[in-house]
């Protein structure tokens, strides 16, 4: 008589899908083994960004039950690669793995992207309209993830972080950021002399965004070619960034409230560089 199959319950290591179609039963590992290599995503679209971009940077994989349906490419890709997954029957569990409640029934230990050097990025794109963000000081996680969004919704081109910025992704940043985070490669600066004279030769137009004093970026000629520099979220940028710039944009408001957060300043900037760009195109 052959063995009768019992399903796994909570904490088994083999999903109930992976035995019903004799597919490898994953390997149980609930922490990424070097936390600077690897990276705890959580939320579907960060998940599924990753997977359509680059699958092979997939790890470990932990999903609820009632993901199966949606997440069966994944599935399917990971027993062929016989990458680990697990389906988790109780929440409380998906919770503890993801930190957090908004984990939307899935999980995954991916490998981290390592930042691009200047002139690599640099070399890499194209002629014409272009645009991207360089970060001083921008440390919230979700202000980055919506930062992200923005970015990869206008087409950013990259997210610049300076030399010595301790900012990285983090799984609430990707979540946030509902799969932009795998749209907009992340950049490392060389030191600022060297990355001001780097863009400018590229091309490109720095433009500091200041809470006062700059000018109304509504009534601004932006260039086809800029980067805005923006800076932390209570601190502000450094002035002397600030001035090595070669514009100072504000974005006025009715005086209710000091300015806008970060994020929200973001979305605005690349709104009005995007209302252009059609008209930019071709001319450089």
């Amino acid at each position: 008589m052959a063995a009768r199959r019992t399903p796994p319950g909570p904490g088994r290591d083999a999903p109930w899908g992976a035995r019903a179609r004799g597919m490898p039963a994953p390997a149980r590992e609930e922490a990424p083994a070097d936390r600077t290599a690897e990276l705890r995503l959580y939320g579907l679209n960060a998940v599924e960004a990753v997977f359509a971009r680059r699958p092979q940077a997939i790890r470990k994989l932990y999903l609820a039950a009632d993901r199966i349906p949606r997440l069966q490419p994944l599935l399917k890709w990971c027993a062929t690669q016989r990458i680990g997954y697990r389906v988790v029957e109780e929440l409380d569990e998906l919770r503890r793995l993801a930190a957090s409640t908004h984990h939307e029934g899935v999980v995954a230990d991916v490998v981290r992207e390592t930042p691009q050097a200047l002139d690599a990025w640099l070399a890499a794109l194209p002629q014409g309209p272009c645009c991207a963000l360089w970060l001083d000081g921008v440390g919230n996680p979700h202000n980055l993830g919506a930062i992200l969004r923005a970015c990869a919704h206008f087409g950013v081109a990259g997210l610049l972080l300076p030399s010595d910025a301790t900012l990285a992704l983090s799984g609430a940043a990707a979540r946030v950021a509902e799969g932009g985070a795998e749209a907009v490669p992340l950049v490392r600066l060389p030191v600022q002399h060297d990355a001001l004279a780097s863009l400018h030769s590229a091309g490109f137009t720095l433009a500091a965004t200041l809470v006062h004093g700059g000018e109304d970026v509504f009534a601004t000629a932006l260039p086809a070619r800029v980067v805005y520099v923006l800076g932390a979220e209570a601190d502000g940028m450094d002035a002397a960034l600030a001035r090595a710039c070669d514009l100072r944009l504000s974005i006025p408001g009715t005086g209710a409230v000091e300015s806008l957060n970060v994020a929200a300043a973001t979305a605005v900037l690349l709104a009005e560089w995007a209302r252009d760009r059609d008209g930019h195109a071709g001319t450089r």
